[in-house]
């Protein structure tokens, strides 16, 4: 039996900043033994459980499952252990698989190296005992391996997501720097948005932020576009349960009533991926996208607002970027009365330049990104 059958334990990669959202999003799921650690969240639960959160869940990266788990201080021990795992038990030589490996405080100290082994014993063990070697696929696998070794421990784990879960598939156009989809995910979980009141996005890039909120209000599975999930290949899945929580998850979704969501960016390239990507979604064409300036935006009272302005990357003059953001504090101030703006400054050091006190500055990582997610309650 591999780990994860016998101790039921799994582990939910999220980004940084974001492990006790996570934990309550596991939580929500009903899941047990719940431990969150740096960049992600060891939990104990069943399979049923696995498909579900992985259909559905806004935040997690992936969802691996432990093969084993062992004291590794070399990588001819590696070789050797690895070579004992049942592979054919997940999938075949037919198959494509790539490996993604971390090392840290170990004396297996390159994690490109440790893959090369760890893939060689892949290939020694199928070719051994059936004469035929599967091949690697770095870009669309059938099957994702993990190794991650620290303090000299490696864990061996089957990704069950079949690759990350913040790929949702609805952004067929982007533009420069666009903001990840788990953590737009976050930010209208942060925003507490229910659908009870407008929620707008004045600087709406390639829609990310739009998009996410209609997911949620819609209650639309995150992974509805994906078909090849990891789990799939575990000896012991059960097609009738993941059938069963597709057919659920067609059945609790919602129409979005027209212009609940909304939002428009002064650029006529991102207005267009905006369109696109939200064309994706039965439901998108609800949505208003205009193209113009938040400036001459009209008034807009007691709505939910988030946005992702430019941080530098995108408009490289210091100057010009202060003064954006002391005339969105500005619109906020003298348009948006009543309302709570959720915005997400990748350079902090913009923040000030709102003119307005936050409420709340929650550190959220985009990418390499370290910024923060500033509140502002406009009364």
């Amino acid at each position: 039996m591999f780990e994860y059958q016998i101790t039921g334990r799994f582990f939910a990669q999220i980004a940084g900043k974001m492990e006790d959202m996570g934990a309550s999003e596991l939580k929500e799921f009903g899941v047990k033994e719940i431990n969150p650690i740096y960049r992600g969240v060891w939990f104990k639960t069943d399979l049923e459980h696995v498909y579900r959160i992985n259909y559905r869940s806004k935040l997690i990266t992936r969802i691996l499952a432990p093969l084993l788990t062992f004291d590794c201080h070399s990588t001819n021990y590696l070789l050797k252990t690895a070579y004992k795992i049942e592979w054919d038990k997940l999938f075949s030589a037919n198959n494509t698989f790539a490996i993604f490996a971390t090392v840290s405080n170990s004396k297996i100290s390159h994690s490109h190296y440790a893959s090369l082994v760890l893939k060689d014993a892949i290939v020694d063990y199928f070719r051994d005992k059936t004469g035929e070697r599967p091949n690697i696929d770095k870009i669309n696998p059938d099957v994702w391996i993990s190794l991650h070794i620290n303090a000299n421990k490696a864990h061996i784990s089957i990704d069950t997501s079949g690759g990350s879960l913040h790929k949702r598939y609805y952004r067929i156009e982007t533009i420069f720097a666009s903001m990840q989809e788990t953590l737009a995910a976050a930010i209208i979980r942060l925003s507490g948005w229910n659908g009870k009141n407008m929620l707008y996005d004045p600087m709406c890039g390639s829609g990310t932020l739009l998009s996410e909120a209609l997911m949620h209000y819609c209650r639309i599975p995150t992974a509805f576009k994906r078909d090849n999930f990891g789990f799939k290949h575990l000896p012991d899945f059960e097609n009738e349960t993941w059938q069963k929580i597709k057919d659920d998850g067609l059945r609790l979704q919602r129409d979005l009533p027209k212009d609940l969501i909304a939002g428009s960016d002064i650029d006529r390239k991102a207005v267009y991926a905006t369109r696109k990507n939200l064309n994706t979604f039965q439901q998108g064409m609800n949505i208003r996208i205009e193209q113009t300036d938040f400036r001459n935006l009209p008034e807009m009272k007691n709505a939910t607002i988030v946005c992702n302005p430019p941080y530098g990357i995108r408009m490289g003059d210091a100057k010009e970027l202060k003064e954006l953001y002391k005339d969105l504090g500005d619109f906020l101030k003298q348009k948006c009365q009543g309302s709570t703006a959720y915005i997400y400054c990748g350079n902090r050091e913009l923040i000030d330049s709102l003119g307005l006190k936050p409420s709340a500055k929650i550190p959220l990582v985009n990418g390499n990104l370290d910024g923060r997610l500033v509140k502002i309650e406009i009364y």
